[in-house]
């Protein structure tokens, strides 16, 4: 069973000197509740070129203290992770290797680096005893583990134990929250086994559903006593920067701390960070110096423009593929969305992408937004009957509908959601995603890519709008039916791709480009109502003859069937208006038009 945590926090610097100052009175805490000490031994796996690491993941086997298991974190946000946990276990657990599945694709999960944390704990209580946040001095001793080091997925998977090496002197042994040896550690292995780095930080982290307004309190505090925000973004991230040029240790005794050279301690203080942190002093206050955010360079070529767009849409496929399979909320969207702008790059810009090599990447696509599809239509449809359902007024709603709609809800998300997660976890959907990386690696550019992006992206968007302005004509023309209602579907999907073409556009053109991508938006979000209706009626239909077999009223089905067609007839009447604004000819001209 895994549990899923949301983890707010800050990380600082510090050393053997550093004293915390005392956090009473700030943003309601009332005291300082001293924790005690705990040894924590973790072992963090990753591919050999460290692909976890490359996107700001951890995956570790850790043991010490009250949550020892597999931790896979998660980025959400800068000072934001969701640890994903599972029980102590020899494997890698089954459900952690599919949620970096996309990230590792078909290497192995190497271990890479051990860290033990000596961490001394305090817990910043409200007056009436409830916990606000927790405050870790941590002194970490961490060692880079080498090629020799068994992967999981080659056969010989071992438990993080078969790469455990002894630590002794300063360092002690790999230990239990007791201080316990570990009973069932191997033998050192000193070929696996770089020299280590020793450093002390300071993490801050929220209790529960904490106010972040608290942190940056503490942030003030910990800035006015000259405690100053730590430079990684975790200890895997500081360990691997500073043990990266590291050579093989001779002898695994050897501990290099963080800034100086490399040395057997001693129990002094000037070398060891293993001191009991001081005891807290009384607060200063100032204000934190705010960071400066540096806008995204403006492509200097179609090729670099075109590379970005599809850069950022494969990186939003890769970051979706854990939320889709944890089913967050706009996950299956959000995911399918990235295909189809992907693909439709593809399309768009064969000028500057040879075709020949991206459209069998984009039937891939084709195929894997279709699958996603099963499950997102389902959510779009059912949220959709809901709404109109619960709009009727109660004397219209007859019979058990209520029921009935989420019979069929239900039935069809079981169905769905189990197919959807055997495709991500099928060889297919693999192999996608090692063709756009390999794409990405070495494009496939054609003489277009190396001119300025203005005027092959600008050809680009005007051509696919001509063929939207195409079929939005033939829509208006067809007569009112299930004719008039394919026509609306085939502009509704020309139009999203003019919008993702000028979406991609817009860093190299400018405003004009996202202004038209947001007149195109207008226009697919009126057809693509429309297309809602026409599918929504189709389910009505189903669930009445659904209730009817049942012996069940099918009136309140009915009643929704002709509201949906009257909702779709509005959207008719109202095209031709949206259109013409959607098409004046000022902002084609500037594109080039």
């Amino acid at each position: 069973m895994a549990d899923t945590v949301r983890e707010i926090e800050r990380k600082y610097e510090a050393d053997g000197s550093t004293e915390l100052p005392d956090l009473t009175g700030v943003a309601g805490v009332a005291a300082l509740a001293d924790q005690g000490t705990v040894v924590l031994s973790a072992t963090y796996y990753d591919t050999p070129d460290q692909r976890l690491a490359a996107d700001g993941i951890t995956l570790r086997r850790r043991t010490g203290g009250g949550d020892a298991g597999w931790h896979l974190k998660l980025p959400v946000a800068p000072g934001v992770r969701d640890e994903v946990r599972m029980p102590l276990a020899e494997r890698l657990p089954r459900k952690l290797a599919a949620l970096v599945r996309s990230r590792v694709r078909g290497a192995p999960l190497t271990p890479v680096a051990h860290l033990r944390t000596r961490r001394t704990l305090w817990v910043l209580e409200t007056a009436g005893g409830e916990p606000l946040a927790e405050v870790a001095v941590d002194d970490v001793v961490a060692h880079r583990l080498g090629d020799g080091a068994v992967p999981y997925g080659s056969g010989e998977a071992t438990c993080a134990a078969d790469v455990a090496y002894e630590i002794h002197g300063d360092a002690g042994d790999v230990a239990h929250a007791n201080g316990a040896a570990e009973a069932e550690r191997r033998p050192a292995q000193p070929d696996r086994v770089t020299t280590g780095v020793r450093w002390r930080e300071i993490e801050v982290e929220l209790v529960g559903d904490g106010d972040a307004g608290l942190l940056d309190a503490v942030d003030e505090i910990f800035a006015a006593a000259g405690i100053r925000p730590a430079g990684s973004a975790s200890k895997l991230a500081r360990a691997l920067a500073e043990t990266a040029d590291a050579g093989r240790a001779t002898d695994t005794k050897t501990i290099k701390k963080t800034g100086g050279t490399a040395k057997k301690p001693t129990k002094t203080k000037a070398t060891t960070t293993e001191q009991q942190p001081k005891k807290p002093k009384a607060p200063e206050q100032s204000k934190n110096a705010k960071k400066s955010k540096s806008a995204p360079p403006t492509p200097h070529t179609a090729g670099d423009a075109v590379l970005a767009y599809v850069r950022e849409q494969v990186r939003t496929l890769v970051e979706l593929d854990p939320a889709v399979r944890r089913d967050l909320p706009d996950s299956v969207h959000q995911m399918r969305v990235a295909t189809r702008r992907l693909r439709s790059a593809f399309r768009s810009y064969g000028a500057v992408l040879d075709r020949s090599m991206t459209d069998p990447i984009g039937d891939e696509l084709k195929w894997l937004a279709g699958e996603l599809g099963v499950d997102r239509d389902r959510e779009v449809l059912a949220a959709r009957l809901r709404a109109g359902l619960a709009d009727l007024p109660r004397e219209l709603r007859l019979g058990p509908v209520a029921a009935r709609l989420r019979l069929w809800s239900q039935r069809r998300r079981l169905g769905s959601r189990q197919t959807l997660l055997a495709v991500l976890d099928g060889a297919r959907h693999l192999a996608l995603l090692e063709s756009l990386h390999a794409l990405l690696a070495d494009p496939p550019l054609r003489p277009a890519a190396a001119r300025p992006p203005a005027r092959p992206m600008g050809k680009a968007v005007l051509k696919d709008y001509r063929r939207l302005a195409g079929r939005v004509e033939a829509a208006l023309a067809a007569p009112a039916g299930p004719e008039r209602d394919e026509a609306l579907h085939s502009a509704r999907k020309a139009a999203k791709r003019v919008r993702y073409a000028a979406e991609a556009a817009g860093p190299a053109l400018g405003g004009p480009a996202k202004k038209f991508a947001k007149r195109m938006k207008r226009v697919q979000q009126l057809l693509g109502d429309h297309q809602d209706s026409v599918l929504a009626r189709e389910a009505l239909r189903d669930l009445a003859v659904q209730a009817h077999g049942a012996g069940e009223g099918g009136f309140s089905f009915g009643l929704l069937y002709g509201r949906e067609e009257a909702a779709a007839a509005a959207r008719e009447r109202e095209l031709p208006e949206v259109w013409r604004k959607a098409s004046r000819p000022g902002l084609r001209r500037k594109l080039g038009g």
